[in-house]
């Protein structure tokens, strides 16, 4: 299944509001996942809240930092 991001805000605590295409939805937390040259800059609040989403819908950031739909549903599903 292809999962597809369709709405993206960016929250206090660096954490993602995150809705897919099939309607599913929820919050992610990624405080202990920004590290390494690509995630490490997305500390600065600044550049965190400037989340996007591509065309493929994939959550990205204007510094080449993406996150895979898939994983993040993954996430969103086990929270649950």
């Amino acid at each position: 299944m292809a999962y597809k991001v369709t709405y993206v805000e960016a929250l206090c605590d660096y954490r993602l509001r995150v809705v897919f295409a099939d309607g599913s939805s929820g919050v992610v937390s990624l405080k202990d996942r920004l590290f390494g040259p690509v995630f490490e800059p997305l500390r600065d609040p600044a550049l965190f809240f400037l989340v996007t989403i591509d065309e493929f819908g994939v959550v990205c950031w204007p510094n080449g930092a993406d996150l895979a739909p898939d994983a993040l549903y993954k996430q969103i599903e086990k929270a649950a």
